[in-house]
């Protein structure tokens, strides 16, 4: 991944919504000033109401905001799943991993009642991945899938049974190495986009003896906001929206390991 594009006057959030709202997810922000200085918000637990209020709150201040998160924002179907998740079905599978399907059915995550479409409403926010990666003012937010990103991420996630198993929930599949190595990834990443701050971060979490879900959460939230802004800032053949407006869409970094099993040509 090249860092190519200097921010200025843009804040890009990232945040793990937990989806149904029952637990809390967790949220940050990466913040470029005028003068393209970065500053790092740690992330910290949050459910949707406290979501909007941090970005709200943050967002005063910047010409451009982007939210990165991890939910469909997109979910027109009464049944079945999307079209983008049969794009990448084929690769998590692969990877040892599985896509979750997105549909009104599941009245908890996509029903008319469910948090999610509340918290998009409130966010008033632009989704328009392709105008939100170059705008030099407004506010957008882009659906993103820290699983599949990170198999982009590091060419050993990518491989049969590559997919880390990061989830401390799932006691049985977790791997603490697992856990070092995604963070490790989004301190590599984080260094070479210059925001030192959440390298730091990542570094202590890399340094967990026991990390709970919890951890795994801010985690997530953060690589939520690196996805973002690898859109905003990097160079364009580095990541990919898949999908569409009307079915449904994800925006994630692609690689030569991920790029041909998405169905995207070569760079």
């Amino acid at each position: 991944m090249d860092y190519v594009n200097t921010q200025k006057s843009t804040i890009i959030f990232g945040f793990d919504s937990a989806w149904t709202g029952k637990n809390p997810g967790a949220i940050c922000a990466i913040a470029f000033d005028d003068g393209g200085r970065v500053q790092f918000h740690e992330p910290r637990p949050a459910s949707f109401p406290d979501a909007l209020a941090f970005i709200n709150e943050r967002r005063k201040e910047f010409a451009v905001s982007l939210v990165a998160i991890d939910q469909p924002t997109i979910v027109p179907d009464a049944t079945g799943s999307r079209p983008v998740e049969g794009i990448v079905r084929p690769l998590m599978g692969f990877v040892g991993s599985a896509v979750q399907p997105a549909n009104r059915g599941k009245r908890n995550m996509f029903g008319d009642c469910a948090p999610i479409w509340l918290f998009l409403s409130e966010l008033n926010a632009t989704q328009d991945p392709i105008k939100a990666r170059t705008a030099g003012t407004g506010h957008f937010l882009i659906e993103v899938y820290p699983a599949l990103s990170l198999l982009a991420l590091k060419d050993d996630f990518a491989e049969r049974n590559g997919c880390p198993k990061y989830n401390p929930e799932k006691r049985k599949k977790f791997r603490l190495d697992d856990w070092r190595a995604v963070a490790a990834v989004v301190q590599a990443n984080a260094n070479e986009f210059g925001v030192s701050d959440l390298a730091d971060w990542a570094c202590q979490m890399q340094a967990l003896a026991a990390p709970r879900k919890c951890h795994q959460d801010l985690l997530d939230a953060a690589i939520c906001a690196l996805i973002g802004l690898m859109w905003r800032a990097g160079r364009s053949h580095c990541s990919a929206m898949l999908g569409d407006l009307e079915s449904g869409y994800m925006v994630t970094p692609v690689s030569d390991a991920t790029r041909l099993s998405l169905g995207l040509e070569e760079s």
